[in-house]
């Protein structure tokens, strides 16, 4: 009997980072790596974004494993939330199980967590309908790993993040002998790494890398800030034997980057002697010369951390003048705009930027010629590009095309597609529903497209509130409205522009008062749309309105006799200026919007009052 055969992307696709695959085999979905994605601009306030889950939690019971690749956020940051929905076994190298457990850790619903297993490139697990296996790859941290499901079909091959370098070290070293024989074998469909596919130059090698971080702490007078992502283990070597060579002390930020440099350190992963280490207290007592900060931000990500550097929002460690910022992690490109602002803020510090990337191709992601030669090395017939927004991925299948590949037979996905391969043939069948799931603090998923669409509007138009108390009882205005704006105009050089709005929101108000079928929410929306309209022929620019409608019934009857004051305790203080008639009874405040039939009288009240009435609670949105 054929097996049935699903994939599904739920990130990872036509964006970068957030990398999450399912392959559904005979009904067990197999999980291929639960990562994260940092923020894009307009995300205003947004920590991280997580795939979004709302399929998997349809069909937990058929879920079998997590299979990790390596150990970057893209891979495994998505981890800790993701047990917290499913209790289910993660397979992962040793270095990536150890990663993940920090991640995890860090996540109190999860933190007792400890169904990790861990696995190599000579690991088989035999599923019954599918066998699972693994194969080496190189890539900017140790063990990396592709990940390959043999089913009935033939075999479903994920590569993870790889590049292909002769000159890698001992635990990064790709196995090309395996790559051949899955090739052999059979391949059915080949998940490809795409992140590095528009670059038509070869990589540098890791060896050429580690001499220009050399040669730059060598030539270099001052401090050199280096930034550079949490988990480059690879690249956090080079910087140690860099400082080693030349006479350098290396100062860590940050207790994440702690974390993983001394879990690094216990699996054998870095390697450098105890007295290399400072503590920011003991960089003052150097020599500029002799010191090297490493930085690497919040959850491994360093160019936020730079920004606070140079704007001298850090509590230790700030950037000075002469500083040289040393950029070894090469940022994706929808980081640009930020990059380039964080380098003004460093010039503006005093310090000078320096990025690898600027010499010489540090990605480490296969390029064009890679990513045709692992096409060659396992032959697939089905081509999925992925990890790369639309354009990477299209490189990616251009470049298949080049060796022969049919159209038909690459599929450039999206997110919530499903793949299906049945009788013979792989086709895209009717796809599910998958957005984005928003990190902000502590809050998952609290964050949807109306409360970023209300941030964006709030940072670009500012807020417009207006405050208005009426008397629904007697059908009219007590107070004239109140207006506030911050954000949208200087109130005080725009009286004409208040007072007219102030016009429209009175006669909107009583053309409302007037209606016999009054409604709230109508009156609500009424102001809104009015305002909305004058404001933008006024400014062109369309602020948040908030309209904040008070009532107050000031002559409601008698409700029963109340007792005279003592004549040894003084009157009450008035709650508000003005005189009220002699024994007429406040009520109390009443929401807004609450239905006529529940306005309820206050009781009437023991002791002679000489007040207004306050005004009801405020009713907004």
């Amino acid at each position: 009997m054929s097996a049935k055969i699903k994939i599904i992307p739920f990130g990872g696709v036509r964006e970068n980072g957030k990398n999450m695959y399912a392959v559904d085999v005979n009904g067990g979905i197999y999980i291929l790596d639960c990562g994260l994605k940092y923020p894009e601009n307009e995300l205003l306030g947004i920590d991280v974004v997580i795939p979004d889950w709302d399929y998997l939690r349809e069909n937990k019971d058929r879920i079998v494993a997590v299979f990790l690749t390596h150990g970057h956020a893209d891979a495994i940051g998505a981890l800790p939330y993701f047990l917290s929905e499913f209790n289910v076994p993660v397979f992962g190298s040793e270095m990536t199980v150890a990663l993940a457990k920090i991640s995890v850790g860090n996540e109190p619903k999860v933190k007792d967590y400890d169904d990790f297993h861990v696995i190599d490139e000579k690991t088989e697990i035999d599923f019954g309908d599918v066998v699972v296996s693994f194969f080496a790859t190189t890539h900017s941290i140790p063990e990396s790993l592709g990940i390959v499901l043999k089913t009935d079909e033939g075999q479903i091959v994920y590569t993870g993040d790889f590049k292909f370098d002769q000159t890698a070290k001992t635990g990064y070293q790709t196995d090309y002998a395996r790559l051949g024989a899955i090739g052999q074998a059979g391949v059915l469909a080949l998940l490809s790494d795409s992140a590095n596919a528009e670059n038509p130059k070869m990589n540098a090698s890791e060896q050429e890398l580690a001499e220009a971080i050399e040669e730059t702490f060598h030539y270099r007078d001052g401090r050199i800030v280096v930034a550079c992502v949490a988990s480059n283990i690879l690249r956090i070597q080079q910087v140690f034997d860099a400082a080693v060579k030349t006479g350098r002390k290396v100062c860590l930020t940050g207790q994440d980057l702690e974390k993983i440099v001394h879990t690094a350190m216990d699996l054998g992963k870095l390697s450098f002697d105890d007295d290399l280490l400072i503590t920011p207290e003991q960089v003052e007592a150097l020599d500029p010369t002799e010191t090297v900060i490493l930085q690497t931000g919040k959850m491994g990500e360093p160019i936020k951390a730079l920004q606070r550097m140079a704007n001298k929002q850090e509590k230790q460690l700030n950037i000075q003048p002469g500083d040289l910022v040393y950029i070894v992690t090469t940022p994706s490109h929808a980081m640009d705009t930020t990059v380039a602002q964080t380098r003004d803020m460093i010039y503006r510090a005093g310090g000078e930027v320096k990025a690898i990337s600027d010499e010489l191709n540090s990605s480490g992601h296969a390029y064009k010629r890679d990513l045709q030669l692992m096409m060659n090395l396992m032959k697939p017939q089905y081509l999925i590009p992925i990890q790369g927004e639309y354009r990477l991925l299209n490189a990616h299948a251009q470049a298949a095309l080049e060796l022969g590949m049919p159209a038909d037979h690459i599929f450039i996905l999206a997110k919530g597609d499903v793949l299906t391969y049945a009788d013979g043939q792989m086709s895209l069948g009717d796809g599910i529903d998958v957005s984005d799931t928003m990190i902000d603090g502590i809050g998952v998923g609290d964050i949807g497209n109306i409360v970023l669409r209300d941030r964006k509007v709030l940072a670009d138009d500012g807020i417009f509130i207006a405050v208005v108390t009426i008397d629904r009882k007697k059908k009219q205005i007590v107070a004239a409205p109140k207006i506030t704006s911050r954000g949208f105009v200087y109130v005080k050089a725009n009286k004409d522009l208040m007072q007219e709005s102030s016009d429209i929101i009175c006669k909107t108000v009583q053309n409302n008062l007037d209606n016999k079928e009054f409604d709230w929410g109508h009156l609500k929306q009424d102001v809104r749309e009015h305002l909305s309209h004058y404001l933008f022929d006024q400014t062109h620019r369309r602020p948040v309105i908030l309209p904040v409608i008070m009532e107050v019934n000031q002559h409601h009857r008698r409700t029963g006799k109340s007792k005279p004051a003592k004549t040894n305790q003084p009157e009450t203080k008035p709650a508000a200026k003005g005189h009220q008639p002699k024994g007429q009874k406040s009520e109390k405040a009443k929401p807004a919007d609450q239905k006529p039939a529940e306005h309820t009288k206050s009781k009437p009240h023991r002791r002679r009052r000489r007040n207004n009435h306050a005004p009801a609670t405020d009713k907004q949105d």
